[in-house]
């Protein structure tokens, strides 16, 4: 398939809703294609930037002055009639909040691991996804030493599938940490170590199942004050995999 081909594709796959098998297709020609990453990348932010928006919606006009009108109207009828009109209207309005405020966090929290995913797809579509570029655990970590307010360990990879590919700064909920790439097969999974606060506390768990966002795989935890992310289109086991390595090494 051309690249024209793929290109159809790119929406599909950031819904996650290709078979199992071209999905696995379409992240072996982006790893080797910076057009279409390229392309993949807009889409993401693309949809970062709608979900934002849709995270400003509240309730139509109508129903709130209807609402407002239930509450102002006088009691035609007895007071136990507008004692419960007032309970009903109370109810609703309570109800719409509820309705408002659950999807919102919600959407907060898809909102920060977009986010995440946005980082990872942003840094294998550019031409350095590395400032420091080594296999070597012990040249990669103290590159950080002096750049963050932390400090963290790495896994001993020998005898696991993964490879480092080095590490770079980034920034996220305005707080600077740790982008370290590795290599499992053909595919790239991203780690993110940044200390723990604001919305990493407010929306995410200390520890979750994997979660599956724009076809990839994010898992988090919360440990020692450090907020981990492990992103990557590969195998949820292998994101499992290499963020037992790093609880491990952070134990």
């Amino acid at each position: 398939m051309n690249c024209e081909g793929w290109k159809e594709k790119l929406d599909a796959y950031a819904d996650g809703e290709l078979p199992p098998e071209t999905t696995r297709s379409m992240a072996e020609h982006l790893s080797g294609c910076p057009a279409c990453t390229a392309e993949m990348v807009q889409i993401v932010q693309q949809k970062r930037v709608t979900a934002s928006a849709g995270k400003r919606y509240s309730a139509p006009p109508e129903l709130r002055a209807r609402i407002r009108q239930q509450i102002a109207a006088k009691p035609a009828r007895g007071g136990w009639q507008w004692a419960l009109g007032l309970a009903l209207a109370a109810v609703a309005v309570i109800g719409l909040g509820l309705a408002i405020m659950l999807p919102s966090r919600t959407a907060a929290r898809n909102q920060l691991i977009a986010g995440v995913v946005d980082r990872h797809i942003t840094a294998l579509a550019s031409a350095s996804p590395v400032d420091v570029v080594s296999s070597d655990r012990h040249t990669v970590k103290p590159w950080f030493a002096g750049k963050l307010p932390f400090t963290f360990n790495l896994p001993e990879l020998a005898g696991s599938p993964f490879t480092l590919d080095g590490g770079r700064m980034v920034y996220l909920d305005s707080r600077p940490g740790a982008h370290l790439i590795y290599g499992v097969r053909k595919h790239r999974l991203s780690v993110f170590i940044l200390q723990e606060g604001g919305d990493f506390s407010r929306l995410l768990p200390t520890a979750a199942e994997p979660w599956r966002s724009l076809s990839f795989n994010v898992t988090s935890w919360s440990a020692g004050g450090l907020r981990y992310f492990v992103v990557s289109d590969a195998a949820p086991e292998d994101v499992s995999a290499l963020a037992a390595l790093l609880k491990q090494a952070n134990s």
